[in-house]
């Protein structure tokens, strides 16, 4: 298997980290099921309109429809040329759109249909925007051999905010008008305004030729279906990531199970950021290994550290210690987080990167969701031990990820990034590439 390294370090490679920084800190912000905005809407629902844990999960999984169908969004990323500009025209449409919903949901006074029919709207038109950003970075990681660092740089940048979201929410919980929902809503939708101005910026580093070479050339609608159904690599790089992100011991059980043990919502917002904030030493990590490791190696490795993740909150016996467990527990996760980004962004389809991508965002959704309405469900079922058994089984489920990594083909992750094996580049490009151009 004839396999050779890239050189060093592109003397443009800091832009493209600086530009994909800027992207994913704007879009991440805003987007409402991700930082801030989830954690206010759960907080609304739970404080302001006196919904039950069921009712929030129900919420939850009902507003995130979209979502889990967002590789349509996908799909008409990798076939449509917005204003002639590519993804940037995804950015200059659909975020000042995004920007609009909150602005009314903003002025329109709380209540649960506003924030229903608010939450459901923003979801679908920010899918757009975010298709645009998961494809090209995702191109840009295959194109340049750099999709273990990529899928560092996404993963800090998501974590720090989440970090900073939780955090602020626990002083927002304690000081309950220092941001009303209104001011919540106006924040992020100037977040998808600075997104909108990120689409003035076009560095050669990660545009010049991009969307000419072999990774970014597609077919048509139906042949681009028939690549990705016929695609091998895609089905356990989804299947992984579903299985990452169910977890009935997280979320909604969690919020009440602290609840339980004399809680405010300030220790679950504490837990949550020490939690999120203890993935980032162990993305560094990764992001030093992925140069020197094959993946092959590094999804075995961070699977079996993962599997036992939640384990320590079995022994849970006091509100305090949850935020003293949130850090091991955090850091038992990262590497693997990184890896399984790294796995979808090498497992893209010529030309499908935006499909793809959406495709995990949307089974990432779907896990998270289910995974919440069966912990809900599970933790209601015994008053006495329904929380230790959501722990059995988010532990159990992780363990099911070990198999799966034997159905990856190993020619995809034989390599570490930076270095490209020759014969799997010519293979993907005579057997996946499209004919037709679009």
């Amino acid at each position: 298997m004839p396999i050779v390294s890239r050189p060093d370090e592109s003397p443009h490679t800091g832009q493209t980290f600086l530009y994909f920084g800027s992207l994913t800190l704007f879009i991440y912000l805003a987007t409402p099921d991700r930082s801030l905005m989830d954690i206010q809407t759960s907080f609304m629902l739970k404080n302001q309109l006196n919904a039950t844990a069921t009712q929030t999960s129900l919420f939850r999984l009902i507003t995130g429809i979209p979502i889990y169908l967002a590789f349509v969004c996908g799909m008409v990323r990798d076939q449509w040329n917005p204003l002639g500009l590519r993804d940037r025209g995804f950015f200059f449409i659909f975020a000042p759109a995004t920007a609009a919903i909150y602005i009314c949901m903003g002025f329109s006074g709380l209540s649960y249909p506003v924030l229903f029919i608010g939450m459901l709207l923003a979801m679908v038109v920010s899918r757009f925007t975010l298709a645009a950003y998961q494809g090209l970075i995702a191109l840009v990681g295959q194109e340049r051999l750099m999709s273990g660092r990529l899928s560092v740089l996404w993963n800090v940048v998501i974590q720090l905010l989440a970090t900073a979201g939780y955090f602020a929410s626990a002083y927002i919980s304690m000081h309950s008008k220092s941001l009303t929902p209104r001011a919540t809503f106006l924040l992020v939708a100037a977040a998808m305004c600075c997104l909108a101005f990120l689409g003035l910026w076009k560095p050669r580093s990660v545009f010049s030729n991009a969307y000419n070479q072999p990774q970014a050339i597609g077919t048509n609608f139906l042949g681009d279906i028939s690549r990705l159904v016929k695609h091998r690599a895609i089905y356990p790089a989804v299947l992984i990531c579903f299985l990452w992100n169910f977890a009935p011991g997280f979320a909604t059980p969690l919020q009440y199970y602290l609840t339980t043990l004399g809680a405010s919502d300030a220790v679950f917002s504490y837990f949550n950021g020490a939690f999120t904030a203890a993935f980032i030493p162990t993305f560094l990590l990764y992001g030093f290994l992925c140069r020197r490791v094959s993946l092959n190696k590094l999804l075995w490795i961070s699977t079996i550290i993962a599997v036992p993740q939640l384990v320590p909150m079995a022994f849970l016996h006091s509100a305090n210690g949850a935020i003293a467990l949130a850090v091991p527990m955090g850091l038992l996760g990262g590497l693997a987080q990184a890896a399984y980004i790294d796995l979808a962004m090498r497992s893209c389809p010529p030309g499908l990167q935006g499909t793809l991508m959406m495709l995990v965002d949307g089974v990432y959704a779907l896990s998270a969701r289910g995974g919440d309405v069966l912990g809900s469900a599970i933790y209601g079922s015994s008053p006495t031990h329904g929380f230790l058994l959501c722990v059995i089984a988010t532990t159990a489920v992780y363990a099911l990820i070990l198999p799966l990594i034997l159905l990856v083909p190993k020619r995809l992750i034989a390599t570490a990034d930076g270095q490209a094996d020759l014969d799997v580049g010519f293979e993907v490009v005579l057997k996946d590439t499209a004919t037709e151009p679009v």
